[in-house]
């Protein structure tokens, strides 16, 4: 069966022991199934997957999971678990935007938004945010516009754009989310110097039931990005995807039919 659009995390065989990490920093959170090349597990109720591909990539802040936990008692538990030996990013502390926040890289090198739910206002949620940086830096509407007019069921909710005084290019994206396929994204640009960029160690699996779907996001990811092998190609943004047909994660999650993994 067709998946929403999900995240891949890259690990150097520590797939599983991360995944119970997460699981346990987050309500609403399940292991589901491991192998010793990849592990499925949910957070929020949102599907991940966590791939043993070795030493050659890891993930970085280009893609954070920005997280709307339901209490402060949640924001404090995964908080404490993902900073231990990681990474603050932003510390935890009340912002305009959120009473409680902070940006956090884990053990692993993944990236944490962490944010209390608004009463009233705001669910309990998980989403990736990708952040435009370098060359890419100022692509973020071009991006959202791309992917929302190349997948069905998407829209743009919000764009917020950095003014005169933000300490950043005036009119570029400041914070936006968006949906595609029907799965919640959030994209931001920055103009700061990042000693970091979209790479395979967070690729987004596009799951598709026929070939002609199959063969329609491949031409359309690939058109100035780049093709790579068992269905990795990276887009024009520099966003990487897998587009795989929706029988495979039975397959891969099979221990006598899982290939092993060679670097894209």
């Amino acid at each position: 069966m067709k998946k929403p659009v999900y995240p891949c995390l890259w690990f150097d065989g520590r797939a599983e022991e991360a995944a119970r990490l997460y699981c346990s920093a987050f309500n609403g959170s399940k292991l589901e199934e491991c192998t010793p090349f990849v592990c499925s597990f949910s957070i929020k109720n949102k599907p991940f997957m966590g791939l043993n591909g070795g030493p050659h990539f890891k993930p970085n802040p280009s893609i954070s999971f920005f997280t709307i936990c339901e209490s402060g008692e949640e924001v404090d538990r995964a908080w404490n678990l993902l900073s231990d030996a990681g990474k603050v990013l932003m510390p935890l502390d009340s912002y305009p935007w959120s009473d409680r926040y902070g940006w956090v890289e884990d053990r692993y090198g993944v990236s944490w938004q962490l944010s209390l739910a608004k009463k009233g206002l705001e669910d309990p949620d998980i989403f990736p945010a990708l952040m435009f940086v370098g060359k890419q830096n100022g692509n973020a509407e071009k991006a959202i516009n791309f992917y929302t007019s190349l997948f069905k069921n998407s829209n743009v909710e919000l764009i917020a754009r950095y003014e005169a005084g933000d300490h950043d290019t005036a009119g570029n994206v400041k914070y936006s989310q968006f949906y595609i396929d029907g799965c919640r994204f959030g994209a931001m640009d920055s103009s700061m110097s990042h000693a970091f960029a979209f790479n395979e160690g967070i690729s987004l699996v596009l799951t598709c039931d026929t070939q002609e779907e199959i063969d329609f996001y491949w031409l359309n990811l690939t058109e100035g990005g780049k093709e790579s092998q068992c269905g990795w190609c990276q887009d024009s943004f520099g966003v990487w995807w897998q587009i795989i047909p929706s029988t495979l994660s039975t397959l891969m999650t099979d221990p006598d039919t899982a290939p092993q993994v060679t670097p894209p």
